[in-house]
């Protein structure tokens, strides 16, 4: 897994605050395993996953359109 392009935002495919499908495109996996993937670590990491969700999408670069 190579990855040749910065981490951004991406704000088309998003449904909170593109932080998923961002990480989706950054990476080559789905974004709905992304997703999930957030979700079982925000339940079972007592909510600090969503806290990181929350970081991430207030700092990072948005996808240029």
């Amino acid at each position: 897994m190579t990855f040749n392009t910065p981490f951004r935002l991406d704000k088309a495919n998003a449904r909170l605050m593109g932080v998923c499908a961002g990480i989706a495109n950054y990476t080559g996996i789905e974004t709905v395993w992304i997703r999930v993937a957030f979700v079982a670590g925000t339940l079972f990491g007592f909510g600090s996953l969503a806290l990181v969700y929350l970081i991430i999408g207030l700092v990072a670069d948005k996808q240029p359109a």
